[in-house]
């Protein structure tokens, strides 16, 4: 116990901490933690159904079954099936943007998890393709279990158009949960126009109330 927390400290929470081969076995040794247990199995089992796939982890640090605030975006890129983890500790500039993003608008970490809607890899190995109709009604069954392991979900984010796609039946299945759509946190997108950071950031300051009005009436 006392070699595991040595670890955690010595690789902190930070942007593309994850290039670290050293910090992505921590996060490895922390799927065995009691909030990660049910996510774990999840993970492992899809990847049994689905051999042919290449699937990463829930990242540890992120709140776990227990979390509040479901981030949904597309699909995992290269970066995530590299490090094993769906992260904004990722080294790629997705990644770190929404890590900043997340700090600046005051979202506690242990409240949220990040997920996709596609949950495996769909690229040819060196550029990813935008996910189809079809990838997202594939991965739709895989979504709704996961959303019945997540007990205290209030809030989903759908993040880009892509993940949009899985809004109208999660909206009819799950009625009672609190949606939202985010644009996606890309440079392509962040630094295309003065303005788009904001939006995002706009959204998120959004999330932040939402999250703290819902603990505040309970």
């Amino acid at each position: 116990m006392e070699i595991m927390r040595a670890l955690m400290f010595s690789h902190e929470d930070a942007p593309k901490s994850l290039a670290d081969p050293a910090a992505r076995e921590v996060r490895r040794l922390q799927l065995r933690e009691l909030h990660m247990q049910p996510l774990a199995d999840f993970v492992r089992h899809l990847r049994i159904d689905h051999p042919n796939r290449s699937i990463p982890d829930f990242d540890p640090s992120d709140g776990g079954a227990q979390a509040r605030l479901l981030y949904l975006l597309e699909a995992p890129g290269r970066r995530a099936t590299d490090s094993g983890f769906v992260s904004r500790n990722n080294p790629d500039e997705t990644a770190k943007n929404f890590f900043a993003l997340n700090v600046e608008a005051g979202i506690p970490r242990r409240l949220t998890l990040i997920w996709n809607v596609v949950p495996w890899y769909i690229g040819s190995g060196t550029k990813i393709r935008a996910a189809t109709k079809d990838d997202v009604g594939e991965g739709r069954p895989s979504l709704m279990e996961l959303l019945s392991l997540l007990p205290r979900l209030e809030l989903v984010v759908f993040i880009g158009r892509q993940a949009e796609h899985a809004a109208n039946w999660l909206k009819r299945e799950r009625p009672e949960l609190m949606y939202l759509n985010c644009p996606h946190p890309s440079p392509l997108y962040v630094n295309h126009a003065p303005g788009n950071r904001q939006r995002i950031l706009e959204v998120l300051h959004e999330v932040a109330e939402r999250i703290s009005v819902r603990s505040d009436a309970v």
